[in-house]
């Protein structure tokens, strides 16, 4: 079997779709989500750690990178839907996910979507640096002009400062950060049940973003099993521990069942 032999999918499906290192053969699928102004190539490097355990699918907004022509989606379920609907010529193989920040909840809310409508239960979901979906904080960032945007890019320290400090770049790229923004911060967690599937929560001990209640109360969205780890570091914890994060999903996937 080649890569070749990917599923045959429509040209929208190849649109939100990254696959880095192909792996046909892989038992499981890890479909990666990234955060609030991020992109698919976020995931590049555990897409190749990963190799013989998992294929990455590495999901991209519109707006961004080779999609930067596209409008960006401005609210969490219309993320849910589109993502949804691009992975489902992937499902013949077991889709887990890994979303860290927005993409928590984006990837909470696919999953949900999948339970409900193909009855699917990913092996496992992984939800990084976000609170659960049923807390609350009143966040306006979206709301902010150019200047304060950028501010709270810096502050948080997920992006390249001599990005930032690019002008004409920031010019092109801040209408999707902005949308990634209103997205989230206005995102309120429809009724419903949860989830079925194993749920493990990873954050940082000092994120300003999700205290360790916040990410503990995760714990009320499934019904499967649950745990938390706790590293060091801030928002982005996860690229000063990239090595044992990446462990901790490859150790999860190979022990998940069938």
């Amino acid at each position: 079997m080649t890569d070749q032999a990917a599923p045959t999918a429509p040209a929208d499906t190849d649109r939100w779709i990254r696959r880095y290192h192909p792996q046909p053969d892989a038992p499981v699928r890890l479909v990666c989500l990234p955060h609030a102004g991020g992109s698919a190539s976020f995931y590049f490097s555990m897409s190749r750690a990963l190799a013989g355990t998992a294929e990455v699918l590495a999901v991209q907004y519109p707006g961004r990178q080779d999609r930067l022509k596209e409008p960006p989606l401005e609210t969490v379920p219309q993320l849910a839907d589109a993502v949804y609907a691009a992975l489902l010529p992937w499902a013949d193989r077991p889709l887990a996910f890994f979303g860290h920040s927005m993409g928590a909840i984006v990837a909470f809310e696919t999953a949900r979507r999948l339970e409900r409508e193909k009855g699917l239960v990913a092996p496992a979901l992984f939800a990084s640096g976000r609170r659960a979906p049923a807390t609350r904080r009143a966040e306006t960032v979206h709301e902010r002009d150019d200047a304060g945007l950028v501010a709270e890019l810096r502050k948080l320290s997920g992006t390249n400062a001599q990005l930032l400090a690019d002008s004409e770049i920031m010019r092109m790229v801040l209408p999707a950060i902005r949308a990634d923004y209103r997205a989230i911060e206005t995102y309120v967690r429809p009724p419903g049940p949860g989830l079925r599937c194993p749920l493990h929560v990873l954050t940082g001990d000092a994120d300003p973003k999700v205290t360790e209640a916040e990410a503990e109360a995760w714990r009320e969205e499934t019904e499967g099993p649950f745990d938390l780890r706790v590293f060091p570091g801030g928002h982005f914890y996860l690229t000063e521990h990239q090595e044992a994060v990446t462990a901790t999903v490859a150790a999860t996937l190979r022990s998940a069942p069938a």
